[in-house]
């Protein structure tokens, strides 16, 4: 009798302790795991051009299209799609990323402006009348000059160390304005150590606190689409175009501030590609921004997905589920 007490009370302290991501979930909480859904992986050709995107949810949920960032895809929100049991996710790759087309950079133009052209093309095809989108790096000019085409359109943001302001843009960018101001070969050369794996890795690891949390599959995988032939002239063309962004920052935040669309913003704070310093203004003119800055660096998914879901989730129900 004796022992099978003790058995009975070690049973129940070894039941308190269990991890609670092992736990049950709770009833209607925002951090409860959710059944994974299929995703589906499709093309549709744009501009004469095959546009690789995720889709996965119902086709009569809200719409929340994710923009990816360099020098990745809609590769980084691998983990994240599968979580969206009742919204209707889209995620494209732009082309010369991912598994899109990469046509010669000569006979393409790879600009923001075309970027956004083309999504919203997609978009149109995919009979999205109303979306909320996840913005991040490059994503957030793409997205936010989506948004000026079609302000009517957005029904939330989500902001992961994507650039608005002027603030945003620190000592990182220093080579690359100097690109902007001359566009010689030595200027354009100098960026050539932007593509290369080192700073590919860099980019995922840099910032993070656990690098066991991040797979290695990342930077092989995105390196790899980098280093096909004539890529590198791409991202030079981009990183040259980046800077037809900063003028619209002022249109940016006019958007801001006259459609007021609920926003969330979840920040890498340890990222020296879009510091803490970009996330910081936009409470000026979206005052009911909720922000959450993120112990990590530039690629917060890969690490902080256990606490950017939760809020992500919670996010789109409470603020776009009913838009």
């Amino acid at each position: 009798m004796n022992r099978l007490i003790i058995s009975l009370v070690l049973a129940t302290v070894s039941l308190a302790q269990v991890p609670e991501a092992f736990a049950a979930p709770a009833q209607n909480s925002a951090a409860s795991p959710r059944t994974p859904i299929t995703v589906f992986y499709r093309s549709t050709k744009i501009d004469g051009v095959d546009m690789f995107y995720r889709e996965a949810g119902p086709a009569e949920g809200p719409v929340v299209l994710l923009l990816h960032g360099f020098p990745t895809s809609s590769h980084m929100f691998r983990n994240l799609i599968p979580l969206a049991d009742r919204y209707h996710v889209i995620a494209p790759d732009y082309p010369g990323f991912g598994q899109s087309d990469a046509p010669d950079h000569t006979k393409f133009a790879y600009t923001f402006g075309h970027y956004a052209d083309m999504v919203d093309t997609l978009m149109t095809q995919l009979g999205a009348k109303k979306y909320a989108m996840y913005l991040m790096d490059y994503g957030a000019p793409v997205g936010y000059r989506l948004a000026l085409k079609h302000p009517e359109r957005v029904s939330g943001l989500i902001v992961q160390n994507g650039n608005a302001y002027e603030e945003g843009l620190r000592e990182f960018w220093d080579p690359i304005k100097g690109y902007w101001a001359d566009d010689s070969k030595e200027k354009c050369e100098a960026l050539s150590n932007l593509v290369v794996l080192e700073t590919t890795k860099f980019q995922y690891t840099d910032g993070v606190k656990d690098l066991t949390r991040i797979s290695p599959d990342n930077w092989v995988h995105d390196q790899a689409l980098l280093d096909r032939p004539g890529n590198k002239d791409i991202q030079l063309d981009l990183f040259h175009d980046y800077g037809t962004n900063v003028p619209l920052y002022p249109q940016f935040q006019a958007f801001f501030r006259e459609r007021k669309p609920p926003t969330l913003i979840v920040w890498g704070k340890n990222d020296k590609i879009f510091p803490e310093d970009g996330a910081h203004p936009y409470p000026r003119d979206l005052p009911d921004a909720e922000m959450h800055l993120l112990d990590t660096g530039h690629f917060a998914l890969e690490d902080k997905l256990d606490e950017m879901a939760p809020l992500i989730h919670d996010f789109l129900d409470r603020k776009v589920a009913r838009r």
